[in-house]
């Protein structure tokens, strides 16, 4: 996945602090995604580049460090404890699948070249439903209330030809405020749907068509 939201006049893919980046994570200027996803964006904000760019497994540890302060951040409401080296448990088995099921991907976020959050897209596989979930959007606090994090959940979630599951917290209300935000303001149909699951969660199904 390659989702490039230009918020302002300018669009670059990398400009010179994107290069940065790029050669720190092993990417490089002429690096070619395996996605089909492009998309432009405008907002209020001048000038400001934000890139969501799929990652490979080379990655891995780059996304398990950012996933820390995700972790960190819905530890209350997920009941998590710090293991004994000071640092929350990350199920490796579970990590690996965003690059070995061509369902799943781990996507880095880029805000003028600097690394700003990620993205972690999972193929649902709770009975009955044939979605794409949008598992984890964490955008890193400086990068926060300038809405970046709506333009990429909404592009994302009209993007392509699939249905999007969206699940969060019920205790939540950061998420809750951010995803009414966006899913109020889909073109796309959005229906509440109960799962058995996790019953704890909120879940909302994205359609490309009308439900019926």
């Amino acid at each position: 996945m390659f989702l490039d939201v230009a918020i302002g006049p300018h669009k670059s893919t990398f400009g010179s602090a994107n290069r940065k980046v790029g050669q720190c994570i092993g990417l490089h200027e002429g690096f070619v995604n395996n996605g089909a996803l492009c998309f432009f964006t405008e907002s209020l904000m001048p000038e400001v580049t934000v890139e969501l760019i799929q990652t490979g497994p080379e990655h891995a540890e780059l996304i398990r460090n950012l996933y820390q302060y995700y972790a960190y951040e819905s530890s209350d409401w997920e009941q998590e404890d710090v293991e004994a080296d000071g640092r929350f448990y990350i199920h490796d088995e579970h990590l690996v699948r965003y690059w070995q099921d061509p369902q799943w991907s781990a996507n880095l976020l880029l805000v003028d070249g600097y690394i700003a959050g990620f993205l972690l897209i999972e193929g649902s596989e709770l009975p009955g439903i044939d979605a794409l979930e949008l598992a984890d959007l964490f955008v890193l606090k400086r990068y926060r209330r300038k809405g970046i994090g709506r333009a990429i959940a909404s592009q994302v979630l009209c993007s392509g030809e699939a249905d999007w599951l969206v699940r969060f917290y019920d205790q939540d209300e950061v998420s809750q405020a951010f995803w009414r935000t966006v899913l109020d303001n889909l073109p796309r149909p959005v229906q509440t749907i109960e799962l058995e699951d996790e019953p704890q969660l909120v879940s909302y199904l994205i359609t490309r068509a009308a439900l019926h």
